[in-house]
């Protein structure tokens, strides 16, 4: 059984890339934000925005991702270690 879910979170861990190069690079641009702090203070946060230039890096257009948010060229690599490091352990369970 536990190995069954494992199976599918690899599958999963598999398509999510596959699916942001497919989904266009705007495809997060419009829709109001879910930013607490702008909810409540309106005022961006370190974060803002940070979805929005991943995509932005997953679609090279770095120029863009600079200028949504200016962490995105330290997070984007920290997020693909993550992720290589993630699919590594989930591979050695099975």
């Amino acid at each position: 059984m536990k190995k069954y879910f494992y199976i599918s979170y690899l599958v999963v861990l598999i398509f999510i890339p596959i699916i942001l190069v497919i989904l266009p690079k705007d495809f997060f641009d419009s829709g109001k934000s879910i930013c607490l702090s702008i909810f409540f203070l309106d005022n961006e946060c370190y974060a803002c925005g940070i979805t929005r230039a991943i995509q932005n890096i997953i679609h090279l257009d770095f120029i863009i991702a600079y200028e949504l948010n200016k962490f995105s060229v330290l997070i984007f690599p920290l997020l693909l270690v993550s992720y290589y490091n993630e699919l590594r352990r989930v591979y050695k369970i099975l």
